[in-house]
């Protein structure tokens, strides 16, 4: 019998290759950053909120009343204006606006020192000191007037009026207000001769607010002298001054240039005989011929 072949072929199996494990991602703690304040009542803030400018009361400078003691109180003045505690701050401002209206004579020794507190105040971020130190340089301005100009203040004053200035040129609206309304006080209340020759480099400051701010002060100034008050000065500086504001950036400069050409103008005519030939003469003598037809068209027209 014939015998069968044995099949030595065994089924070939190929082994399964290990699976791919998927990738766990291991969460990683955050840190969270501590909170300023929190509306949660269980989780208490990390600093108390400051208190608001609304506990700060603005009063107007015919609602300041005598001191009682001003010989005790002038002391601790300048100690409370020197406060880190910026309420205690406003109540000395308010005490020294008190001092200038009433008891002048005493804070005139100190008068420099309270200019500075003013110009450090007005650099403040809270809005409620800032205006109350403005509001402060309204009344100094009366108070002391031509003294603020004498050597041992001037340089403190310089300060005061470009920090003033730099204030009526910002955004916040009422801080802006408070800051026009002193620089009007200052220029009602102080000599436009001087006032005019500190304006001067205002009026060439590179910031053009500041500038036009300036350009309004000094055409103020202008507006109160008469012709020989304007000669002391400088006839042909003032003109130069206003002429070349004709060209500023920001129509409030612009517009102080024409209103102090204009009087100037005024001052000047009702002094010659012959007005406009004279007007024009002196004018071509001192500007050049582009500055000279700007000058024309908004004094002769």
């Amino acid at each position: 019998m014939a015998l069968r072949p044995i099949d030595n072929k065994l089924p070939i199996t190929t082994p399964e290759r290990p699976k791919k494990q998927a990738k766990v991602a291991i969460p990683i703690p955050i840190r969270k950053q501590p909170e300023l304040c929190t509306n949660d009542e269980n989780k208490a803030p990390l600093a108390p909120p400051a208190p608001a400018d609304s506990t700060i009361e603005y009063i107007e400078s015919d609602s300041l009343e005598p001191i009682e003691d001003p010989e005790s109180l002038i002391q601790s003045l300048i100690e409370g204006l020197e406060s880190k505690d910026w309420i205690q701050v406003c109540e000395s401002l308010n005490n020294a606006r008190r001092f200038a209206l009433y008891h002048s004579d005493l804070l005139a020794p100190l008068l420099d020192k309270v200019m500075l507190v003013l110009v450090k105040a007005m650099k403040n971020p809270r809005s409620a000191l800032c205006k109350t130190s403005i509001m402060a340089s309204s009344d100094i301005f009366m108070a002391f007037n031509k003294k603020l100009l004498d050597p041992s203040t001037s340089d403190a004053f310089d300060h005061l009026m470009l920090q003033l200035l730099l204030k009526a040129s910002q955004d916040k609206r009422f801080v802006c207000e408070e800051a026009d309304k002193a620089l009007k006080s200052m220029v009602g209340s102080l000599t436009p001769l001087p006032l005019l020759q500190r304006l001067r480099a205002s009026v060439k400051h590179t910031n053009l607010r500041i500038r036009a701010k300036a350009a309004v002060a000094i055409s103020n100034c202008v507006s109160k002298m008469g012709l020989e008050g304007m000669k002391e000065y400088g006839l042909v500086d003032l003109i130069q001054i206003a002429a070349d504001l004709l060209n500023d950036r920001l129509p409030e400069a612009r517009e102080a240039a024409r209103s102090a050409l204009v009087s100037v103008y005024n001052a000047f005519i009702e002094n010659e005989e012959q007005k406009q030939e004279a007007w024009q003469k002196f004018c071509q003598s001192n500007l050049s011929p582009i500055h000279v037809q700007s000058v024309f068209k908004f004094t002769t027209s």
